[in-house]
């Protein structure tokens, strides 16, 4: 390790990150420039979350596209993919809904390449470019829209598939949130209303015009609230069952509908 990263690293770890070593090493290795590495550093010292300085984030082994101010996947999102995946069918139609940058349609298109008709959509239209960045090279198609609201039309009724990572953080949570997500992350992407669930219950509420019987519905939350999520399912119409995976740290509630 050179003088000039063990530097960079000092400025890093000084400031709290817990992976300097690593971070400094993407940082020089992104940079074009002296003055480019310093802002990068200044920036990160600040709090800005690294995969937005580095525009890109790797999930399930795939770069992804990150803009400035979008969320950030996480990896516990992987059991999302997982469990959708498991349910899919030649021609298959998927549908991620609040998908940020897409990450969980990206994955499953890369599964899948050419046998999916793939949807994703968010309220975020700086989510949303970075989502087409990531989904229209894979075959897939992104739109701006509150929950189904963008869609198209031909969708109702016919999706197999639906996934969702929700905001599920209660409003008052929020402040008490690393300073990247709460300070650099869009509040709706992390916003769940007074109990967390807010955006969850418009969703599953409005699925039934969507999900045929037998079809999926898989949504991500926390373990205290999975029991919660579970109920909202079972009153709209679905059988649910809470899924965790202990190595991604992950929680989902996986419904079929009735």
């Amino acid at each position: 390790m050179g003088a000039a990263t063990d530097a960079v690293v000092r400025r890093l770890r000084d400031a709290g990150c817990v992976f300097a070593e690593d971070e400094a090493a993407l940082l020089l290795a992104e940079a074009s420039d002296p003055q480019q590495l310093e802002a990068m550093i200044r920036a990160r010292v600040d709090g800005r979350p690294l995969e937005q300085l580095l525009g890109w984030v790797v999930f399930r082994g795939r770069r992804l596209v990150v803009d400035e101010g979008v969320f950030v996947p996480r990896q516990r999102t992987g059991l999302l993919v997982e469990l959708a995946s498991a349910r899919l069918h030649e021609g298959a139609t998927v549908v991620e809904l609040c998908c940020g940058v897409a990450p969980v349609g990206a994955a499953l298109l890369a599964e899948w390449p050419g046998r999916l008709e793939l949807w994703a959509s968010d309220i975020d239209p700086t989510a949303v470019r970075s989502a087409r960045h990531n989904l229209e090279p894979l075959g897939g198609a992104v739109v701006v829209g509150d929950l189904f609201g963008g869609l198209p039309d031909h969708l109702r009724g016919s999706i197999d598939v639906l996934v969702a990572n929700a905001p599920y953080v209660p409003s008052a949570s929020i402040p008490l949130m690393p300073r990247e997500a709460r300070d650099h992350e869009a509040a709706t992407a992390l916003d769940g209303g007074t109990d967390g669930l807010d955006v969850q219950r418009r969703l599953i509420a409005a699925s039934s015009e969507w999900l045929p019987a037998g079809a999926h519905l898989i949504v991500e939350t926390s373990t205290r609230q999975a029991e919660r999520t579970a109920g909202l399912m079972e009153s709209a119409g679905y059988s649910a069952v809470i899924r965790r995976d202990e190595e991604l740290d992950g929680t989902a509630v996986e419904g079929v509908r009735r």
